[in-house]
């Protein structure tokens, strides 16, 4: 795929590709759930205190919603953790598990934040400019905004603002558990956004895609988690690894 920029390990220079690359989200109001065959779900799992990481793309078909494909990645998270830079450390991750797809998704859940940030530019728009394909953030707290009374039911969903930007949605996608917050990541809009997060939840508060997604990242990360500690086990006892 091509390279959208290089990397850098300075937050500076990161803050300031997130200014320049923010401008070229695309925001698009022709994006309806009747072009949407397929979905995948993105998530990134790595474990407390540990620098690798494991990113898992669950590749879904709608609406029915049946597990076509998922794909993994394991390796290093270089880019240490800042608040509004998570696509730095996790998107190198997501970029090699998603060249593992035999089958290029029509639009993609990602776990983070898309235009609901500081600087307008999550990890779901990261990841769509660098794709070049539609995308939309799925966060499981708010990051910033404000929103009024959320009602209890199902499908309920207000604006969260920021001086007066609508930034996305938060969502209730079971009655009674606490919502999700939706915004765009590239090329959809708001409204199918939520609507699209809405119908890949049919069951539980994550839509299927991310629940997958989550669950395979989360298996990956303990293998490597395992694996780092019987390489330590072993350098300590003397054994070979």
């Amino acid at each position: 795929m091509p390279v959208l920029h290089e990397w850098s390990n300075d937050p500076r220079e990161a803050i300031r590709l997130q200014q320049q690359l923010a401008a070229q989200v695309i925001d698009d109001e022709a994006f309806s759930l009747c072009q949407v065959r397929t979905v995948a779900g993105v998530d990134v799992s790595a474990r407390r205190g540990q620098e690798q990481g494991a990113a898992a793309v669950a590749l879904m078909s709608f609406p029915e919603l049946a597990l076509l494909e998922c794909q993994t990645q394991l390796g290093p998270l270089e880019f240490p953790y800042r608040s509004g830079l998570l696509s730095w450390r996790e998107l190198p991750l997501i970029l090699a598990a998603v060249a593992r797809l035999r089958t290029r998704p029509d639009v993609y859940l990602v776990d983070g934040m898309g235009r609901m940030h500081p600087r307008r530019f999550g990890l779901a728009c990261h990841l769509g400019l660098w794709l070049d394909a539609p995308t939309v953030g799925v966060g499981k707290t708010r990051l910033l905004g404000t929103y009024e009374p959320l009602a209890v039911e199902r499908g309920a969903q207000q604006p969260v603002r920021q001086r007066g930007e609508e930034l996305g949605r938060v969502l209730r996608t079971r009655s009674g558990v606490k919502p999700l917050f939706v915004s765009v990541g590239h090329r959809v809009n708001l409204v199918a956004a939520a609507a699209l997060v809405l119908a890949c939840a049919p069951r539980y508060r994550l839509p299927e895609p991310l629940r997958v997604a989550h669950r395979a990242a989360h298996r990956a990360a303990l293998q490597v988690e395992t694996e780092l500690r019987e390489k330590s086990a072993s350098a300590s006892s003397g054994r070979p690894a």
